[in-house]
């Protein structure tokens, strides 16, 4: 017994001490909105003088905020995106199918990465939203899921701020009542403390809002908030839009009332699953703005709610908080009020990301950054390697240094509703429902400029000085001393689809040449 117990004393002995400077792996809050402008966020120059986001402010000056965020072109892509790490042509398998916005996958074909930092022991969760097959993927991406699942119950799909269709951990959906950003926030704060996970366990949590979507109804209590606002009127509200593809040119979404002020065409909103939306205030261009930026109030004190309770539990200064949208929304910009189009004005989100200690406070970087970024760096963060090629890029330089050389071009891109293998083939003549008049595009943006190629033949490119004219009213592709950088950005765009092996990269149809 005596030899039994020197042999333990001396494995005891030289058993190895604990790294004390070792940093545990981090806790990752993902906020994701939904149709939030970044001219929304009252710390964004283009936000207009109203906006009032204290609490996401606030995270700015506690962290990077990005300039130029193309997140997506709409609902599900930019989730599917952020789900793979893959733009929408490399996303294999997903499709749309049965009504609207019915939708499907393979797990094999299109695997998610929240599974591999299930597998490397983080917690995953998801809370809210979800928009991408409707396979959820309880138990094998997520270990707590409360999901409204729109794919899965396209009746209630509509249903984006009350009477929503809630499913726990993959169970039986259950009519939930209550204003959705609360309830989401709720959920999400019980989780943060401690509720449904390991305690020993670093978590990662995905917490998609429905705010701010069509009807874009706002939280009762913020009805009254903005009174007497008056939004200017968007240069090119009205056709003709000179220097934009002919498909720009058919685009009217709004008209001017008998006070020549602009009124949303046919008095109400026509988003698909919320058709025939009227305005709460009115219908006029500065009404529906004014009742949109009071829906983001909630997700403004959301986000204070959410950092007061990382604060609260200890957690703060191991938590990377992200905030962004899965894309912008248009309010007249280019005679919009949709996203999908390929301008800043419709897509372009607001990006912020913050960590106490790991990342610089108050700092900007003016690089042109993609959704598809995000998951390499969040990987990055977790310390584990990529399980697959992505097609983004970490975004550590960056969250180190703002302002440091940045040689990656940033790619957007608009399918319609085609994924995967499906985007292959370019259609000769782009037409699917909710199109909403826009055609297949591609964009490039990198430094101070941005191309932008229309996928129909005999189209002009588009090339803007986003410095210069931030609104992209005049179109660089269209002047002849613009001629090189122009030919170097339909060089580089075809350079990113061939890396990211996009399909229809052999497709491409010739562009008009006249002008230049």
């Amino acid at each position: 017994m005596n030899r039994i117990l020197i042999v333990c004393l001396l494995l005891v002995t030289v058993a190895p001490s604990p790294n004390i400077e070792a940093k545990p792996r981090p806790n990752i809050l993902f906020i994701y909105t939904d149709d939030q402008s970044h001219r929304t966020v009252s710390c964004y120059p283009e936000s207009y003088k109203f906006a009032d986001t204290p609490n996401i402010d606030a995270l700015a000056k506690k962290g990077v905020r990005f300039t130029h965020a193309y997140i997506g072109t709409w609902c599900l892509p930019s989730r599917a995106a952020l789900l793979t790490g893959h733009h929408p042509y490399g996303v294999k398998s997903l499709r749309m199918e049965g009504k609207y916005p019915g939708s499907a996958y393979d797990p094999k074909q299109a695997p998610f990465w929240p599974s591999v930092f299930r597998n490397n022991g983080y917690q995953t969760a998801q809370i809210g939203k979800w928009h991408t097959g409707t396979d959820t993927g309880f138990g094998r991406d997520w270990d707590y899921q409360v999901v409204w699942n729109r794919p899965r119950h396209p009746d209630n799909s509509g249903h984006y701020f009350y009477d929503q269709l809630i499913e726990t951990n993959g169970g039986k959906a259950k009519l939930t009542e209550g204003y959705s950003t609360d309830n989401y926030t709720n959920w999400a704060v019980d989780y943060i403390k401690g509720e449904n996970r390991q305690a020993d366990k670093p978590w990662y949590l995905w917490l998609c809002y429905g705010a701010v979507h069509g009807p874009f109804t706002p939280a009762k209590r913020h009805l009254d908030i903005y009174p007497d606002i008056r939004v200017p009127t968007p240069k090119d509200i009205f056709p003709p839009r000179p220097g934009k593809p002919d498909y720009m040119q058919k685009i009217e979404y709004w008209v001017k009332d008998k006070n020549g002020r602009p009124e949303l065409k046919g008095g109400q909103f026509g988003g698909q699953t919320v058709e025939g939306s009227k305005g709460i205030h009115g219908n006029t261009l500065t009404d529906w703005v004014r009742q949109y930026h009071q829906g983001v109030r909630a997700l403004d004190e959301s986000v204070g709610t959410l950092i007061k309770t990382l604060k609260a539990t200890g957690q703060y200064e191991n938590t990377l908080v992200v905030f962004t949208s899965d894309q912008g929304f248009g309010w007249g910009q280019h005679g919009f009020c949709r996203k999908i189009a390929p301008y800043d004005g419709t897509i372009r989100s607001p990006l912020i990301i913050s960590m106490p200690g790991r990342i610089p406070q108050g700092k900007v970087c003016r690089h042109p950054v993609a959704g598809v970024d995000l998951v390499p760096t969040f990987f990055r963060f977790a310390d584990m390697p990529l399980p697959w090629d992505m097609h983004g890029h970490d975004l550590s330089p960056l969250l180190r240094k703002p302002g440091a050389k940045w040689d990656h071009p940033t790619l957007a891109i608009y399918t319609q509703r085609k994924y995967g293998d499906d985007t292959n083939t370019i259609p000769p003549r782009s037409s699917t429902l909710d199109s909403g008049g826009v055609p297949w595009w591609v964009s490039l943006a990198k430094g101070r400029y941005k191309y932008i190629r229309t996928m129909e033949a005999n189209q002009i490119e588009e090339l803007y000085d986003l410095k210069k004219d931030p609104d992209e009213l005049r179109n660089l592709a269209l002047e002849a001393n613009h001629n090189k950088r122009l030919v170097r950005f339909r060089t580089a765009t075809v350079r990113e689809l061939t890396r990211t092996k996009a399909g229809l990269v052999t497709q491409l149809p010739p562009v008009r040449t006249i002008g230049r």
